[in-house]
């Protein structure tokens, strides 16, 4: 069979045919066809992009880095750079998906397709906030994470929504604020407030004072939405965000500094194509960029005349050479001035009575050249006219001039309230009378081949109620979800820095719908389990895994809570519900080797951890549990390695610093564990327990004031927290300070009255305070919660007498 000579109609129905199986995701079938269209059209970028766009769904990254490679090193198509690009983020080939994505910047950076995607409409190119974000990604993988954060930047500011690139941003550890960046952005101000024009009449187009300039989507010092005063350093970057297409979001003509237009997803097959795959590079002729192939034809013209309109109705249009011209360029006009630029002149000069004699001028008509003699087929018009029924001639007024006037009012007012002021003004043109009595007359006689017919009558009425609801509603659904994101974000800003309380005040805030979903409810556990309320925690993730028992995210921080909760049975029966779900899932080899842990077979939970890594080797947490298995067994070395794999993937995973600052404390390092706590307690400054470990390294490096500083700090933190009582109540103790240390100590028996170390700690107080009485009686209380340290206890009882200058229990605690 021989090929047809002209391919583009093959072309066209095999890029439906790819976007059909794409959108319905059958990425084998959208794969093999483009194929055949790379076979069509060999040279094609377009055919390059969907091919490798193809490769890139199905995980083939290696082969999409491929098929892209020469395009998007060249920068001439935007599909074929944010394909390669993607590729090179999954194959850690990051410096080459920067490279291809800066070249191509002249084609993303002036798109923006917020609120262009739907059910019927598709945008099958990035735009500069999604691209942003991807730039924001490698950068960040690349180990520049000012870069990274300058681009989620630029990303949130074109699009608020973009809630990949806040979380990132998040976990950069870069301070924000949260209601400054969820917030309406100058494009949703400029569709909503030009939606409410185009109700009232207008075209859409906005004012070029409304659109937003190109500095202000710069990060700069001053213009920074997250931290103003905190990042004074930043580069500033004057290609990063740029102007966009405003026109193209509120339906007007798109603006001359875009690259090329972009269309909505075809409808048809042969001969309408995607414009916005086919505008996707650099947009040479048609004729260059296919051999053989015929150029495509030009789009549909929105913007109808009225030479057009009456056309499409079987009418005549008026021959009036001046009149008509110039009523045809201010019909298309969509400034406010437009109304009384086209509507007085006609009215003045050129409106016609039912006879077809031009009504007395007034006296600025008589200079205007414009005039026109009366037309033949108004005269024939006459001569048909008298046939019609009398009651619909109109009685002629004596006085035309305030008649005329009345007619003007009429036709302000109608033209300052919808769309019906065009189809108003080619009535006036066309020599048609009073719109309202016209409509009168529609509807009681016959009309001649040359009257408008009602037909489209009614569509002006219909376009000339104003929708002003309908805005108010988008509006308000707008800043409902913004403040929706503002909670969600808050949330998860304050659980980035550990702030637990404020986080769950957030989410807490959320709307009882939005609250009782899997995503916020595994935040919240995880809140719960940062500030140590593990009941709290599990019975939260209880009602995620109820909500969504498939769930994989978050269950190995789940697993730790009943780790920490020593629910062997609630631990084991997890373990099984997520490796029958998904055996290759690193959260069920987390939660099969805590099983183990709890019930210490540390070998098999360091097996559990390592297939864990394997699947995930960016897994952070899992390399964190496999050094604590290996702590457990007294593998400092191999504990070690395990750490540091951790912070490998994850600089910001405190547990890895404090992972590495515990082996250093149990190998005699402590000015190295010191550092490292510090470290770890830097990233999360409000955990009570690193700040008790930096006061234990203190305090075995014999510098008892600074340890007290920690365990002061510590018990400011979590007053609650037994361990950093206790602590300080000994380093009171040591430092002769026994009032302070025996009120921390009465404390500490409210806080925890079945804890033997603490009695055993008031003993000794009252030892030292020569109270006897209430010495034997806390030594007696001590032996009977732990008969096991009888023998330490009773050699405190026989010293009664002895003089005790020392602060050590003698239990190693």
């Amino acid at each position: 069979m021989a090929a047809p000579t002209n391919t583009s109609y093959i072309s066209s129905q095999l890029r439906h045919l790819i976007y059909y199986n794409l959108d319905n995701d059958l990425i084998g079938n959208a794969l093999f066809l483009s194929g055949r269209l790379h076979a069509v059209e060999p040279r094609s970028p377009d055919a390059i992009h969907l091919l490798a766009l193809s490769h890139l769904r199905l995980g083939r990254l290696k082969a999409a880095y491929d098929y892209t490679r020469d395009k998007a090193v060249r920068g001439i198509h935007l599909g074929c750079a944010y394909v390669f690009a993607q590729a090179c983020l999954g194959l850690e080939r990051y410096g080459d998906g920067i490279a291809a994505l800066e070249r191509s910047r002249g084609l993303w950076g002036a798109r923006n397709h917020w609120n262009k995607h739907s059910e019927t409409q598709r945008k099958h190119i990035p735009d500069a906030a999604v691209v942003n974000c991807l730039l924001g990604k490698l950068w960040r993988a690349h180990g520049d994470v000012k870069k990274a954060v300058e681009y989620y930047v630029a990303c949130l500011k074109l699009n608020p929504f973009m809630w990949d690139a806040f979380l990132e941003l998040c976990d950069t550890g870069a301070v924000l604020k949260t209601e400054n960046i969820f917030k309406m952005t100058p494009e949703m101000q400029a569709y909503l407030g030009s939606t409410e024009n185009s109700k009232n009449g207008y075209e859409g187009l906005l004012p070029e004072e409304h659109l937003p300039s190109e500095v202000n989507n710069i990060m700069t010092p001053s213009n920074d939405l997250f931290n103003p005063s905190s990042r004074p350093n930043i580069e500033v970057r004057p290609d990063v965000g740029g102007s966009f297409s405003f026109s193209r979001l509120t339906g007007g003509v798109p603006s001359s500094n875009t690259h090329s237009l972009e269309a909505e997803t075809p409808t048809s097959n042969l001969i309408n194509q995607d414009d916005d795959v086919m505008m996707g590079d650099a947009a040479p002729a048609p004729s260059q960029r296919y051999g053989d192939s015929e150029p495509p034809q030009a789009p549909i013209r929105k913007t109808r005349t009225l030479q057009t309109f009456v056309s499409e109705h079987g009418l005549e249009a008026p021959k009036m050479r001046p009149i008509s011209t110039r009523g045809r360029l201010k019909a298309s006009s969509e400034s406010n001035d437009a109304e009384p630029a086209r509507t007085q002149p006609l009215a003045h000069n050129h409106k016609r009575t039912i006879s077809g004699h031009v009504a007395q001028p007034s006296t600025s008509a008589n200079n205007d050249p414009t005039a026109a003699p009366q037309r033949r087929s108004v005269r024939l018009f006459n001569q048909i006219r008298p046939s019609a029924s009398k009651t619909s001639i109109p009685t002629i007024s004596r006085d035309p001039e305030p008649k005329e006037r009345r007619e003007i009012k009429k036709v302000r007012a109608t033209g300052t309230k919808g769309r019906s002021a065009a189809s108003t003004v080619g009535r006036v043109v066309s020599g048609n009378r009073n719109p309202r009595e016209g409509a009168e007359r529609d509807i009681k006689e016959a009309r001649p081949p040359s009257v408008v017919p009602p037909a489209m009558v009614l569509p002006t009425v219909q376009k000339s109620q104003p929708h002003i609801p309908e805005v108010s509603l988008e509006k308000e659904a707008l800043h409902w979800l913004l403040d929706l994101f503002v909670k969600l974000g808050s949330g998860y800003f304050f659980l980035g820095r550990y702030q637990c309380q404020q986080a769950i005040n957030a989410y807490m805030s959320i709307p009882a719908s939005q609250r009782e979903t899997p995503w916020v409810l595994a935040q919240l556990g995880k809140a719960h389990y940062e500030r140590s309320a593990y009941t709290e925690a599990g019975e939260v993730f209880t009602r995620v895994r109820k909500i969504e028992p498939s769930r994989m995210e978050d269950m190995e921080i789940y697993s730790t809570v009943l780790w920490h909760l020593k629910n062997d049975m609630e631990l084991a029966y997890l373990s099984h519900e997520l490796i029958d779900a998904d055996r290759l899932s690193p959260q069920a080899w987390c939660t099969i080797g805590n099983s183990f842990s709890l019930q210490r077979e540390h070998d098999q939970a360091v097996k559990c951890f390592k297939r864990a890594t394997q699947l995930d080797p960016k897994f952070a947490y899992a390399f964190t549990l496999q050094g604590h298995e290996h702590i457990a067994n007294e593998e400092y070395d191999k504990a070690l390695f395990a750490y540091r794999c951790a912070i490998s993937a994850d600089n910001r995973h405190y547990n890895g610093w404090y992972g590495l600052g515990r082996c250093y404390e149990r190998l005699g390092k402590y000015d190295i564990a010191e550092k490292h706590y510090k470290s770890a307690s830097q990233i999360n400054p409000t955990n009570a327990v690193l700040v008790v470990c930096i006061g234990v390294v203190f305090e075995k490096m014999n510098k008892a004031r600074q340890a007290l500083v920690n365990y002061s700090h510590a018990c400011e933190l979590d007053p609650l927290s037994a361990l950093a009582r206790f602590k300080k109540a000994r380093v009171l103790m040591a430092l002769r300070h026994s009032t302070e240390a025996l009120i921390e100590l009465k404390v500490l028996k409210d806080i925890a009255p079945d804890e033997a170390n603490v009695h055993f700690m008031l003993g000794r107080l009252y030892k030292l305070m020569n109270e006897k009485a209430l010495a034997i009686r806390h030594f007696t209380v001590a032996i009977n919660l732990d008969p096991k340290a009888a023998q330490y206890i009773k050699e405190a009882m026989e010293s009664m007498d002895d003089e005790d200058d020392g602060y050590d229990d003698g239990t190693g605690s």
